[in-house]
């Protein structure tokens, strides 16, 4: 049985030498028979089938013989498999199968899960180690010796993403539609200005139409005729495209134009290049936005702990760190025991991340900070030397490296607003949560018992005990509210960059100017601070870069507080005596 699987491999690899060469086979990107020798070797596939089949009639080699051939004449996958590079493409140029049928073409080629064997044969890889027959989806004991992965080449990958397109334009979903216009005008030299005006007319949805008509003008701007030349850029001027813009850039450097087209491409680039800028400042500011609501996380609790015990916590960036690697160990555990749920690991990390640093944060209160009240300069020694056990702790369990915490796949990409602005959805998330925490603490501090004692004993402490209230023990739990909130900055930030052992002491400082701008104790006044250093930095990094815009922050900050030693809000209280 064996010896006839070798000989039709031999047969069919000798075929494929004698007819393709070794340069096609290298321009294939992969080692595979194409259609023509497969059925040329029919005949004595057949012969040996049947000997096999007589000898052994094991079922997997049995299936897989009769697999192949009927390889010709299976479906659009099999076809794709058994077709030779001009074969190929021409099936992705031209896909005749359904959409679906596409997409799992495409699923399986990305996910590096398509198989096949020299006699031709389809299989897929699920989980690394289980393979299945195609379509059959029946698992395979028994793995061929000669099994190949099917891959492509560059140009063939090209084809792919471009026939795909071509299949969504076909879809109901008018956003899929749109996402497939996107695509073909980066491939806009593949296309034929016929197809795109069938398209364009049968096209129903606005945007749509709007994004097919602004591809028609760029295929007509290069249509060599004036007034077509004209009214395209007519239509362009109201795009923000960077390709656009290359396009008119490019077009304008001719010197062979006449005066009515120069100055119709010249104000169209105008037009352009004005557009393009708004969308990038616009992205600017929502980064600075991005950046402010994440300093604003980190020093929220900075500002509780600060407010209410005049504690300088030099372990607070330490607190920041330890949430980011609960939610790493979240994951892992997640990956490891639930992998079916890693993308909802986030739902039991928030709630970790916050219980693990407010416990640690307590336990630094009771143990470190409370014997030192009154005595800040003690105290911020004190909590130095905390962030340095805690640091060499994280090295010694975790490692001195950094540790990847990967997105979840619903907040992986981006929204695309326009061709120039893309709003990447896990900033939009930590936005999103900071605005929740923000109104959560507010309602706590102001509309429950615990947050009525904060307040007092913030105000007075003497007048609070003097009424009944545990300060002792408001302060633990404050501290660890602090601490707590300081661990959701760091699941926050493990979604944007890589945690390591150093993770807080990038935030430590730029918290701690959050919380004297903004006044102490005084939550508002550190939401404002925070929504102007993050935007003022974002936007003084583009024109001056990040070192010499930190170096005018502090600046400005320093100026600001002597102006303003209270910050923006003054605290009333016992602060002010």
């Amino acid at each position: 049985m064996l010896n006839g699987n070798h000989s039709l491999g031999q047969f069919l690899q000798k075929s494929k030498k004698i007819v393709l060469g070794m340069s096609l086979a290298t321009t294939m990107g992969i080692a595979l028979p194409s259609v023509s020798n497969a059925q040329a070797s029919t005949a004595s596939a057949t012969t040996i089938t049947s000997t096999v089949t007589t000898a052994a009639p094991t079922t997997a080699t049995t299936n897989n013989l009769t697999t192949s051939t009927i390889a010709s004449a299976g479906d659009d996958i099999q076809k794709f498999v058994a077709a030779d590079f001009a074969g190929r493409q021409a099936m992705l140029n031209n896909w005749t199968g359904t959409s679906q049928s596409y997409d799992k073409l495409v699923e399986l080629i990305n996910k590096d899960e398509l198989y096949r064997d020299d006699a031709g044969n389809v299989y897929t890889l699920e989980n690394t180690d289980q393979l299945y027959r195609y379509p059959a989806h029946t698992l395979v004991s028994n793995w061929p010796s000669d099994l190949n992965q099917v891959t492509l080449n560059n140009a063939l990958r090209s084809a792919l993403t471009l026939g795909q397109t071509k299949a969504k334009l076909k879809s109901d979903d008018a956003s899929e539609r749109l996402k497939a216009v996107d695509i073909l005008a980066d491939n806009i030299a593949t296309l034929d200005k016929k197809t795109v005006a069938d398209i364009y007319a049968n096209e129903k949805d606005s945007t749509v139409k709007a994004a097919l008509a602004q591809l028609q003008a760029r295929m007509d701007l290069q249509s060599g005729d004036e007034m077509t030349q004209i009214a395209a850029l007519k239509t362009l001027a109201s795009s923000n495209s960077p390709d656009v813009l290359a396009d008119i850039e490019a077009m304008a450097k001719q010197t062979s134009h006449s005066p009515e087209l120069k100055q119709a491409l010249q104000t169209t680039q105008d037009k352009v290049k004005s557009r393009i800028k708004a969308s990038e400042w616009t992205g600017h500011v929502f980064s600075g936005f991005s950046t402010a609501s994440i300093l604003l996380l980190a020093a929220l609790g900075l500002a509780i702990t600060y407010g209410l015990l005049g504690v300088i916590n030099m372990a607070h960036g330490e607190l920041i760190m330890i949430g980011a690697y609960t939610t790493y160990v979240v994951q892992s555990f997640f990956k490891s025991h639930l992998a079916g749920y890693v993308d909802w690991y986030m739902l039991a990390a928030i709630p970790l991340a916050f219980l693990v640093s407010a416990v640690i944060g307590m336990i630094i209160e009771r143990v470190v900070i409370r014997p030192l009240y009154g005595r800040q300069l003690e105290t911020l020694l004190a909590t130095f030397g905390v962030s340095l056990i805690l640091m060499q702790l994280v090295r010694m369990i975790f490692g001195a490296q950094n540790v990847e915490v990967s997105n979840i796949s619903w907040l992986s990409g981006a929204v695309a607003l326009t061709p120039s602005l893309m709003l990447p959805y896990n900033r939009i998330a930590i936005i999103g949560f900071t605005i929740i925490v923000l109104l959560l603490l507010v309602f706590l501090l102001k509309y429950t018992r615990f947050g009525l004692f904060v307040r007092a004993v913030t105000q007075n402490r003497q007048m609070a005990r003097a009424v009944g209230i545990r300060s002792a023990r408001v302060d633990m739990m404050a501290f660890g509210l602090g601490s707590g909130l300081a661990g959701l900055a760091g699941c926050a930030l493990a979604q944007v960059g890589n945690v390591g052992p150093d993770l807080g002491q990038n935030y430590i400082i730029d918290a701690f100017l959050v919380v004297v701008v903004g006044g102490v104790g005084q939550i508002w006044g550190a939401v404002l601070a925070a929504l102007g250093l993050g935007v003022s930095g974002t936007v003084l990094e583009i024109g001056m870069g990040a070192v010499i815009a930190k170096i005018i922050l502090l600046v400005l900050v320093v100026l600001f507080i002597q102006k303003r030693p209270q910050g923006l809000f003054a605290l009333k209280g016992r602060f002010v005596e």
